[in-house]
């Protein structure tokens, strides 16, 4: 009895086992055609922390690699992104959704991110036509916390420079670069960017604040970044520097001409420094008066991007998984595009399915042509290899006959026909010159030496007949061994070209964004060697084959001319 019982429970472990994971890669809605699956990972692989951050602003990119446009609606308001348990809605924002050139950001405001590990996931789905935006998704603010005062994207969105909630615009007009770290970015001229942005919510929350901030400097010798009241931050000598009037602190080294993230710390008495997401500096320091005017940019030149002011402290994994989402190296961030058919796994096919998904037009013709290429190639190559196969068999069998003769050497073709023979075939053109002479015929006179000639001729004629046969539609082998790599290269070549114009147009170097069209194109010079390979193979097989065969014809047409001279030539 209890042996049954403990049976039963492994059984309904295992039942459970094997159930729990359909449940844990459910699809949503069955109304939502496609998803991407993001996975932050924060294990050492990946962007590595070791406590959970809560309530992290994650910038979410989408495009043609990762998420299907063509299925989503143009203005992207089917978007819904949902927790790892496929049931709970995640807050977000759109900042950008660019159907056209198929790259999209979002952000999405996750609940919690564990540390060290490669599970944190959530679903962006899409793929409704009938789907109405939802009121709480297209509010700006959706993708941040409460305790986020401010977030200035500079997207392409009107009015440009204003915060995530619109709320808090510049004075005056920025300048804009379309193409900047996750969708537009701000130009830094040297002249402030002033923001009436006020320190209530700051002395409000205890005067905690964390500021942050993308920059990409022409030179890092000096440049403001930021003039709050008596707060300063700057770089000075490639070091990120702080004053606070009372306080000074720096540390960390910051290049030019490069997307460094940036984040100063303020409260409980303490100044900390932040660069790339890491700890740099610290010191003891107490939150100056702020004011009602944010400087911006001041003394600067290059680029400025995702400016986010917070009225709490934000701590170093907050900011190290922020900052690894946010830049377009960071190891944090893999995104899978998944369909109804693929949930839960690797997509059919496997990477091969991913890489014909991805495959431009351009790839499809260079593809398409191969394939015929092969198919006639494959043609060829049976039916040659048929042909010589039987034309040796049955020259083999005739040859017998034909070595085993003597009286009866004109008369062979009378018996067994040997019709796949090419000697037999020589054999017969002779035997027909000789009777057109009455050679073997009662009273014909014996061969003259011209007349031997002539049938020599005749039989050679013949033998170039014969060997134009053998090796007949053997250029199309030849075709496609150096045709196939150069057309597969080309389908190559155009994809990359297409990929990187794609990145340059759309300012994304994300990795997710790049390989899945590289790894496309190169699928054509793949299609191309699979072409030549085996074409090649079979040629040199086929000509060796072929060779023989001419051989034993040369060889065989001497010997017939000899016999008959032997027998019916003149004395």
């Amino acid at each position: 009895m209890r042996n049954a019982q403990i049976r039963r429970g492994v059984c309904a472990l295992a039942l459970m086992g094997a159930v729990l994971p359909g449940i844990a890669n459910a699809w949503w809605n069955s109304e939502w055609t496609g998803r991407t699956r993001i996975t932050l990972n924060t294990s050492a692989q990946g962007t590595e922390t070791k406590e959970a951050a809560s309530n992290v602003a994650v910038a979410v990119r989408l495009h043609s690699g990762n998420f299907d446009f063509t299925a989503a609606k143009e203005d992207g308001s089917d978007l819904r992104v949902i927790a790892a348990d496929d049931k709970t809605p995640l807050k977000f924002s759109v900042e950008r959704y660019d159907g056209v050139n198929e790259l999209a950001v979002l952000w999405v405001q996750v609940p919690s991110v564990l540390p060290g590990s490669d599970k944190n996931q959530f679903y962006v789905y899409s793929g409704n036509a009938k789907a109405a935006a939802e009121p709480g998704d297209s509010v700006a603010a959706a993708g941040f916390d409460a305790g986020t005062l401010a977030a200035f994207h500079f997207s392409d969105k009107a009015p440009a420079g204003a915060d995530h909630q619109g709320g808090v615009k510049p004075e005056g007009a920025i300048s804009i670069e379309p193409n900047g770290l996750l969708a537009a970015s701000a130009k830094l001229t040297g002249q402030a960017i002033v923001y009436p942005l006020s320190d209530k919510a700051i002395v409000d929350g205890g005067n905690q604040l964390t500021l942050s901030l993308w920059v990409k400097l022409d030179a890092v010798d000096r440049a403001g970044l930021i003039k709050w009241g008596d707060l300063s931050l700057a770089v000075k000598g490639g070091k990120l520097s702080l004053n606070t009037g009372k306080a000074e602190l720096s540390g960390g080294e910051i290049a030019p001409a490069k997307w460094t993230h940036l984040a100063l710390r303020l409260g409980l008495g303490k100044a900390t420094l932040f660069v790339g997401g890491a700890q740099v500096a610290q010191a003891d320091a107490a939150t100056p008066a702020l004011g009602n005017s944010l400087r911006l940019g001041e003394g600067a030149t290059g680029l400025t991007d995702e400016l986010q002011v917070s009225s709490v402290l934000r701590s170093a994994e907050w900011l190290a998984v922020s900052a690894g989402a946010q830049g377009a190296e960071s190891r944090l961030v893999a995104s899978q595009r998944e369909t109804t058919e693929t949930a839960g796994g690797e997509e059919h096919g496997g990477h091969m399915a991913i890489l014909v998904k991805n495959l431009t037009t351009d790839a499809w013709v260079v593809i398409i042509i191969l394939g015929i290429m092969f198919v006639i190639a494959a043609w060829v190559t049976v039916a040659k290899a048929i042909l010589v196969s039987r034309a040796d068999k049955d020259n083999r069998q005739f040859l017998k006959r034909f070595r085993d003769a003597d009286k009866d050497l004109l008369t062979l073709g009378q018996g067994a026909k040997h019709k796949h023979s090419p000697l037999f075939r020589l054999y017969e053109a002779g035997v027909h010159q000789l009777e057109k002479r009455k050679v073997g015929q009662q009273g014909a006179s014996a061969l003259t030496g011209p007349a031997m000639n002539a049938v020599k001729a005749s039989v050679d004629a013949d033998f170039v007949r014969e060997n134009a046969h053998l090796n007949s539609n053997m250029v199309l082998l030849t075709i496609a061994i150096a045709g196939g790599p150069f057309l597969g290269l080309l389908g190559t070549v155009v994809g990359v070209m297409i990929t990187f114009a794609a990145i340059a147009a759309a300012g994304d170097v994300n990795v997710n964004a790049i390989a899945p069209g590289i790894a496309s194109a190169l699928l054509a010079t793949v299609a191309g060697l699979g072409v030549a390979i085996p074409a090649l193979f079979a040629y040199n097989y086929l000509a060796a084959k072929i060779k023989n065969v001419s051989s034993d014809m040369q060889i065989f047409i001497d010997e017939f001319i000899t016999r008959v001279a032997e027998v019916h030539g003149a004395p």
